[in-house]
């Protein structure tokens, strides 16, 4: 276990959930996590085992199909880049990738917290159906019976797998088990638990613990890199996953390459906002913190000058014009907006504000995606499975589970299909999203939010109790309750989330 953790705190709630027919109920800290493994050593046999190779069947076909590199980053607001409109941050590299593709402007993760969101990216799967509604607390992650949380759910990547991709993941995994390769994936380097101190820290790369020095999102370029020269003269395409650490707390160690870019920062991205009365005060010191906005600032800089490297490594291999990169993060952030610092558990009760489940998208692929574009279309995380095998021509197979649509019409050019509503949860709140109007619903103990988009993008105004908008909301509402029905979602008021209690924040 990682020993050199920076901790902070936020508030936690301990919530009943429905249990199956035949089982007890469960609390909602258990759906999480079930049980804390114990154990320090790595089981050979058992990393044998899960780092073999699954049997592919590569082709001809396949061997044609592009190279695919995935960048993500954790707690990122789309505000927070050039490209999204602040000028003051330096992300060159990044903002010539949405420069030189396609960049989506109303781009939304399903839920506002890492775990859920990321089973959610890699299944397609909302978090109802994919059974993590919070983020994993941090266990033995050595523990060689580590909770295996995407058992029994398909995921994009043993389909890349299956259909001739060469698959390798560094960064930041936290859907459990995560000291080991997994999924299709044959390259892997992790810091098992889900994140951690920012300097000097311990991953396990192909099942072998390696000590690292500096900056961790270095060495996740570093490894990045090192899985690309494995692929220098061969046969199949690749699939390399880089999910970044960084701009996550802790805020305890950036390089000065990075920091000097915001010496002299006005920080005018970052709303100077009185704090949020029901913000999380673990977070809460970071409001209006100068040094905590350089900070995030730069651990995003970081992020973009390790995504420069990797493009400028495919540029030298000779395979950037086969290889799509796509850039995203798990979730969105608030930086002083709405007074709050932090994401969806910022607060008590949870929110669902724009800047928390707001992310980047950026699709760039040179002479197939058309430059320049920035599509209005509302797209969430749980589109990415079905878009991604789409753009690669590879079939979907047929999941009642998954909701998205894909979107991959869009980056050609062509007029997306457009849906009338979005759809979030997070424990015992869920919201739903048209075009112009919001609805965040919790349950009875917690007030319930409706916002005219249109009128109050800020989301200042809540006109849950105007009767003028009686009827939408009750629109509204039956769709949200019908949507989540038909994915067998359990009712919402199953969530008693009638007590909070401080516990310790690690990888959320």
């Amino acid at each position: 276990m990682n020993r050199n953790l920076n901790l902070d705190y936020f508030w936690f709630i301990e919530s009943t959930v429905p249990a199956k027919p035949g089982t007890t109920s469960c609390s909602r800290t258990e759906l999480a996590v079930r049980s804390k493994m114990r154990g320090t050593m790595l089981r050979r046999t058992l990393l044998q085992t899960a780092t073999a190779p699954l049997v592919v069947t590569a082709s001809k076909t396949a061997a044609r199909r592009p190279n695919v590199v995935m960048f993500m980053t954790d707690d990122h607001g789309a505000w927070a880049m050039g490209a999204y409109g602040c000028k003051e941050m330096h992300t060159p590299n990044l903002d010539a990738l949405a420069a030189g593709g396609t960049r989506f402007t109303r781009a939304f993760a399903c839920t506002p917290v890492c775990s859920p969101s990321r089973m959610t990216w890699i299944t397609g799967r909302i978090p109802s159906t994919h059974g993590v509604q919070d983020w994993l607390q941090p266990v033995d992650s050595y523990a060689a019976n580590s909770r295996k949380w995407l058992d029994g759910h398909p995921t994009y990547s043993e389909i890349l797998a299956r259909n001739g991709y060469k698959l390798g993941m560094c960064g930041k995994w936290h859907m459990g088990d995560d000291h080991v390769a997994q999924k299709g994936f044959t390259y892997w380097a992790t810091v098992p638990g889900g994140g951690g101190a920012y300097k000097d820290v311990e991953f396990v790369r192909n099942g072998e613990r390696v000590k690292t020095q500096g900056f961790k999102t270095d060495r996740v370029g570093d490894f990045g890199l090192e899985f690309l020269d494995q692929q220098r003269g061969g046969n199949q395409p690749f699939y390399l996953l880089m999910p970044f650490y960084a701009p996550h707390t802790p805020y305890d160690y950036q390089p000065e390459e990075y920091r000097r870019h915001y010496d002299t920062a006005s920080f005018s991205c970052f709303p100077s906002t009185a704090q949020h009365p029901n913000q999380n005060p673990g977070l809460g010191r970071h409001h209006g913190n100068r040094e905590s906005m350089k900070s995030y600032a730069a651990l995003i800089s970081g992020v973009d000058a390790n995504v420069g490297r990797i493009v400028r490594k495919l540029e030298e291999m000779g395979v950037r014009e086969n290889t799509l990169v796509v850039f995203t993060a798990d979730q969105g952030w608030n930086a002083g907006h709405h007074g709050v610092w932090g994401k969806g558990n910022g607060t008590w009760p949870f929110n669902m504000y724009e800047e928390s489940i707001r992310v980047p998208l950026i699709w760039n692929h040179p002479g197939r995606i058309k430059a320049g574009q920035t599509p209005d279309l509302m797209v969430s995380s749980y589109d990415y499975f079905p878009t991604l095998l789409e753009y690669l021509g590879i079939p979907a197979p047929a999941d009642p589970k998954r909701v998205g649509q894909s979107y991959a019409g869009a980056l050609q050019g062509k007029p997306g299909r457009r849906r009338n509503r979005l759809y979030f949860e997070y424990s015992y709140v869920r919201g739903v999203r048209t075009e112009n109007l919001k609805l965040i619903q919790r349950t009875r103990e917690w007030p319930s939010e409706y916002y005219d988009l249109e009128a109050d993008p800020g989301e200042t105004k809540n006109l849950i109790g105007d009767p003028a908008h009686k009827r939408q909301i009750e629109e509204l509402r039956a769709g949200l309750n019908q949507f989540f029905g038909r994915v067998g979602a359990p009712p919402q008021e199953s969530w008693q989330s009638t007590t909070k209690q401080n516990l310790t924040k690690y990888g959320n």
